[in-house]
């Protein structure tokens, strides 16, 4: 509908008006020595996280040792991930309904017990359950994270915290096997345990102190409690957290405890993904009362993002396990010196991931970062296809740090593109779906490659068996660490070139996983980071009722034009098609 222009409303005011209210929005954020007493604390809580996951690779031989129990060693860090992925649903509905600074200590609490229990076992099962509740734990340090950052930073400043928080993030996957056999060897292995505790608790109480302003206003905790059931919605994590479970299990066992055809493995698996359907019915039933909001997933950046880091991570811990099968069976390293081998994948990939946080936020895109970075990724897999028993240095060196640097450049991007399409009260919503889909891709990819892995060996080895002189099945159930007592001179030789063809074959899985994160992450759009996403007009209606309060005390948006134009103003802006908001059941969801 065309207008007259109102005297004294220039052209521009649209913009002076956006801008006006950026800089309003901008000064109820922390800064200088409040914003760094939040954000310190929170990157070293993901530090731990990240760290806990990996340091018990190296220890578990130790472990086993102490308790007599190699057959449970699987458990060690499957343990830890299924209490992560089995919680991680529900976590974005505790800090929708709860005080955001409090849920994050809570959980933190929980991962700070799991560490304490596990450092001081005396059997195999507290051990795991122990690791169970870590995880359990380890998955509100993770969401909490991202929506902290959220909180205490505007959307335009939130690239570079993000990707600080990725880059020290892998550093505690590049550390954690070599902070592991250190304190195996040198101390004890329950120092890989007990080390969370005064690291963690340092500096997790300058939170005590802190203050961290909330996105929404939230009702008191008792009245959310009395209506958990509706609020929180328990009925969707009873559902979707089996599902987790079984779906996990199944992974687990398959090919290693069971044969892929066996009824266990078959059952898990499928129960698993029965029980997911069952939970979408009922999340599509629930609207956006749900756990996962359906709007959500219509969200063309979210699910591209979802995806992308669903393959992501699978490609980035692919890489982190066989550089270091490569190193420690063909090279003959150490647990310790394969760790210190790998870090010109790891250190490349943190210190990247920071550097591109930064540049992302002052060129305000992200797309380049995310399509760079998975074509550098998959070229860098491509080239460590190529290592052989006898790859000099320079190039494992040079490969490996090409590969960090594409990782590093988008691991935190997708994080990114969601914070920057969702108004800020769905962030822990939005979070949790996309960290949700992470988890579940890191485990299957992980589960493809050892199978890919396995069965590349089997056949190389059955293909050589005269050079080598022992049985193929004999070498496998030995480990690959135990080829070099078994075999000596060409036999050796031999067997080498067998595990570096099985471990090319996984590189080339890589290279795929790469590929397919370039595909989705194209669908994460063009956007410019640094423009105001103007939230303070995104609201539910009062007559609505989707357990996330509004923003303001405006006025609800009737039209699309209303989001970008001021009151009374006759310029408006006209939307494009990604930008137009997306109307669920109840709430509208940009």
């Amino acid at each position: 509908m065309q207008s007259t222009e109102e005297p004294g409303v220039p052209v521009h005011s649209v913009d002076a008006h956006l801008e006006e209210e950026e800089e309003e929005d901008e000064s109820k954020y922390p800064t200088g020595v409040a914003l760094w007493a939040v954000l310190v604390p929170v990157t070293i809580g993901y530090f731990l996280y990240f760290l806990d996951t990996c340091i018990v690779a190296t220890a578990s031989p130790a472990i086993t040792l102490r308790f007599d129990s190699l057959i449970d060693i699987g458990w060690y860090g499957g343990a830890y991930q299924l209490g992560n992925s089995a919680v991680r649903p529900l976590t974005g509905k505790m800090y929708s309904h709860f005080n955001t600074k409090w849920t994050y200590l809570a959980f933190f609490f929980l991962f700070e017990l799991g560490s304490l229990i596990c450092g001081a076992a005396v059997s195999s099962p507290m051990f795991i359950l122990g690791r169970a509740i870590a995880g359990a734990g380890a998955a509100g340090i993770g969401t909490g994270a991202l929506v902290i950052i959220s909180c205490v930073l505007p959307v335009r400043k939130q690239a570079k915290a993000l990707g600080m928080n990725m880059g020290v993030g892998q550093l505690g996957v590049a550390l954690g096997p070599i902070l592991g056999g250190v304190f195996t060897e040198y101390v004890s292995w329950r120092w890989c345990f007990y080390i969370n505790l005064p690291l963690g608790g340092a500096f997790v109480a300058l939170l005590l102190f802190s203050r961290i302003p909330e996105a929404t206003v939230k009702e008191p905790p008792l009245k959310v409690l009395g209506t958990a059931i509706k609020s929180l919605d328990l009925v969707g994590f009873a559902l979707v957290s089996p599902a987790s479970i079984m779906f996990l299990l199944g992974l687990q066992y398959g090919g290693t405890i069971y044969p892929w055809t066996h009824s266990v493995v078959i059952g898990l698996i499928v129960g698993g993904i029965a029980t997911f359907a069952v939970f979408l019915v009922w999340e599509t039933y629930q609207g956006d009362a749900a756990m996962i909001p359906m709007a959500l997933l219509k969200k063309r950046i979210i699910w591209c993002a979802a995806a992308t880091l669903f393959f992501l991570l699978g490609s980035i811990l692919t890489a982190e396990y066989y550089l270091a099968m490569f190193f420690q069976t063909v090279k003959g390293n150490t647990p310790l010196e394969s760790g210190i081998h790998i870090l010109p994948a790891t250190l490349g990939l943190a210190v990247f991931a920071i550097t591109a946080g930064v540049l992302s936020e002052k060129l305000g895109y992200y797309l380049p970062w995310n399509l760079g970075g998975a074509a550098l990724s998959a070229i860098g897999y491509g080239l460590m296809s190529t290592f052989k028993p006898g790859t000099a240095a320079p190039r494992w060196i040079g490969y490996q740090v090409l590969y960090g640097i594409g990782s590093g450049a988008m691991v935190s991007m997708p994080y990114v593109a969601v914070q920057n399409c969702v108004p800020t009260a769905q962030i822990p919503i939005a979070m949790t779906l996309v960290l949700f889909c992470q988890d579940i891709g890191a485990a299957t990819w992980l589960v493809a490659a050892n199978a890919i892995f396995n069965n590349g060996l089997q056949r190389q080895l059955e293909q050589r068996s005269s050079e080598i002189g022992i049985d193929p099945a004999f070498i496998v159930g030995a480990g690959a660490t135990s080829i070099r007592e078994m075999l000596q001179g060409d036999r050796l030789a031999a067997a080498l070139e067998c595990y570096t063809g099985a471990i090319t074959q996984v590189m080339y899985l890589g290279i795929a996983l790469c590929c397919a994160t370039f595909v989705f992450a194209t669908g994460t759009g063009w956007k410019d980071i640094r423009v105001p996403k103007n939230l303070n007009t995104i609201k539910t209606s009062p007559s609505e009722s989707s357990g996330i309060a509004p923003l303001t005390n405006e006025k609800p948006i009737d039209t699309p034009e209303q989001l970008v134009s001021p009151p009374n103003s006759s310029v408006t802006t006209p939307l494009t098609e990604d930008e137009k908001p997306v109307t669920a059941n109840k709430q509208t969801i940009l």
